[in-house]
């Protein structure tokens, strides 16, 4: 699946690079013939000057037509600068990452802002704090509030229907984002969302490294634990929201799945065969996993400190062997939560593999390699107290999470 994963990546690349390259020229001479180069006579050379000239005189296109994770046909302005980002959270912070910028974002969803807030991603590009976030509740839109922003473009979820034919009937372009449909595969996720943008937003930017520097450490990570046997790997539970009236977990059909098997580890919940937020278990299949190791999203107030000392509800985790071993973790906040497709998805992997199994990654300084993936990636130097900060994020990176 990964080598399948590198060549999407290289095919993105690809595209990338011809979509931007594409007013060069196209014509190249073997090394072979090197003759060639100079056989082109007075008259011809001033003909292609003429034609280069002529085209690079022609107008641009107005519109440019994209196919959506929805499958769906969108047209949209050839150049777009005014953006909303709807109920497809994590996409705010990937766009402003894969632009540089959030200057074009004029409206992003109360969730998305609660993690800019929190996290790292106000602090590295301060603009995304001027975006409106009025025209969502929830999962309800305001239409009319959403008009006065004028968006070019409205990224919403490709399995949200109604949200996209609301925006439809009301002349709004809606492109729809997926979190499911790549089967929940993170780094493949991430690259399907980067190859959508590319087609928006053929400028440069720094996603293509990005995604290769996320696969390289994912080889890094197998390489390790590729031959842990079955019967040794450590069971992994993760807690999307819980709270005194509800657990939910991640089960088979979430990024959970992906996360445990790509450090080595085995999904708890893996029999759960819900979607997402679906998936509601009880203590009693808890207590039946017994997990080595918990993780706790920032969907959800909860940390880790509510289990070791039994804070939520009735609930006892006394005797659950990740709590005895004091193996329960919050899961990091850089630009985004860390749970989902994002930027910060490669320094995430080597967190939560030296998490998963200390003993095997000894040397790992993950205050060091989230120093210089910042610095060589982002051209941002972090201090420690903002990287100290992103690994034991506050409960408010839950804020206005409605899921």
């Amino acid at each position: 699946m990964k080598k399948k994963i590198l060549s999407l990546l290289l095919s993105a690349a690809l595209a990338l690079s011809m979509l931007s390259g594409c007013g060069q020229s196209g014509g190249t001479v073997s090394s072979s013939e090197p003759e060639a180069s100079s056989a082109v006579s007075s008259e011809t050379a001033s003909s292609q000057a003429i034609s280069s000239e002529t085209a690079s005189s022609e107008p641009k296109a107005d519109t440019i037509t994209v196919t959506d994770h929805a499958g769906r046909e969108v047209v949209l302005p050839s150049e777009v600068n005014r953006v909303v980002v709807a109920d497809i959270y994590p996409l705010a912070s990937v766009l402003t990452v894969f632009l540089g910028s959030a200057e074009k974002l004029v409206g992003i969803h109360p969730t998305c802002m609660s993690a800019a807030k929190s996290g790292l991603l106000g602090e590295l590009f301060p603009e995304i704090l001027e975006a409106d976030t009025s025209f969502m509740t929830g999962s309800d839109l305001n239409i009319e509030q959403l008009m006065t922003l004028e968006p070019d473009v409205v990224f919403c979820a490709a399995g949200n229907s109604g949200l996209m034919d609301a925006l439809d009937n009301a002349g709004i372009p809606a492109v729809g984002v997926s979190p499911s449909k790549f089967g929940y595969d993170i780094l493949e996720t991430y690259d399907q969302w980067i190859a959508l943008l590319s087609q928006i937003f053929p400028e440069s930017s720094k996603s293509e490294e990005i995604s290769a520097y996320s696969q390289e450490v994912y080889d890094r990570i197998q390489a390790v634990v590729a031959d842990i046997p079955e019967e040794e790997q450590k069971k992994v539970l993760f807690l999307f929201q819980y709270n005194e009236n509800q657990m939910i977990t991640s089960g088979k059909n979430f990024f959970g799945q992906f996360w445990a098997e790509a450090v080595g580890a085995k999904n708890a919940a893996e029999e759960v065969q819900a979607d997402n937020s679906n998936a509601v278990i009880t203590m009693e299949q808890v207590y039946q996993w017994d997990p080595d190791v918990i993780f706790i999203t920032n969907f959800t107030p909860t940390q880790p400190d509510d289990l070791m000392n039994n804070a939520i509800g009735s609930d006892d985790w006394s005797t659950v062997k990740a709590v005895q071993e004091g193996q329960v973790y919050k899961l990091p906040l850089g630009t985004y939560r860390s749970y989902t497709p994002s930027a910060d998805t490669p320094v995430t992997l080597l967190w939560m593999a030296q998490k998963v199994y200390p003993d095997l990654f000894p040397e790992l300084d993950i205050t060091a390699e989230v120093r210089d993936y910042y610095q060589e990636l982002y051209g941002v130097s972090l201090t420690d107290e903002q990287i100290d900060r992103m690994y034991n994020p506050s409960s408010a990176a839950a804020n206005d999470f409605k899921g």
